[in-house]
């Protein structure tokens, strides 16, 4: 029996937010929410602004969880 693809993602890359068709879009729900939470356990809260696109948040989550060792 095959491995189910939507499971097992250590064959999938991950795009650069920069090339996503949709990054310039405002940022999601989601990413509003973690990038709050992030942004106030690293004491960082200018990492939030409510105008940012879907690239710039996972931009700014992917460093605040760099600072935060969360990788």
């Amino acid at each position: 029996m095959s491995e189910n693809p939507k499971t097992d993602t250590s064959s999938n890359t991950q795009k650069d937010p920069d090339d996503w068709v949709s990054g310039d879009e405002p940022m999601t729900g989601a990413q509003r929410s973690y990038l709050t939470t992030l942004s106030e356990q690293a004491h960082q809260p200018d990492a939030y602004a409510e105008d940012l696109t879907k690239a710039e948040a996972s931009k700014r989550i992917d460093e605040l969880k760099k600072s935060l060792d969360l990788e």
